[in-house]
């Protein structure tokens, strides 16, 4: 299963991708973009998910829009999970320690693509298909 050290290297092996720490939490940003994030859960956090609350390292990942972050949550695994402080915002949070690399993966490009600016995501493209 996946870790920090897999968030890193997959986020940095992407097109003009930063990492910064922020309030003890580390995040990577594309053009200053914040697009995955460490997120350890808050005590509103705690208190809204109950017994449903997961132990471990969490992930936030940025997603297009509500109906492809409802796709995410929808997913039987579990390993996908949202708190009411991000009603509204186009975000999801994973369960890191229960998540596949290659899950991991398309989570991260995906995040990626929707920070990134349109022509370095064409750019991007233009080089995967060669």
């Amino acid at each position: 299963m996946a870790n920090w050290d897999d968030v890193r290297r997959l986020s940095l092996e992407l097109p003009e991708v930063g990492e910064q720490e922020s309030r003890g939490s580390l995040q990577w940003r594309v053009k200053d973009k914040l697009f995955v994030w460490e997120r350890p859960l808050r005590k509103s956090d705690l208190a809204a998910l109950g017994d449903a609350a997961p132990t471990g390292s969490i992930l936030g990942a940025r997603v297009e829009d509500e109906s492809e972050k409802a796709a995410w949550l929808a997913e039987v695994s579990g390993i996908f999970f949202t708190t009411p402080h991000f009603d509204g915002y186009p975000a999801i949070l994973l369960r890191l320690d229960d998540i596949a690399i290659d899950d991991l993966e398309q989570v991260i490009v995906e995040a990626w693509f929707v920070r990134a600016p349109t022509r370095l995501a064409a750019e991007f493209l233009r080089e995967q298909r060669s």
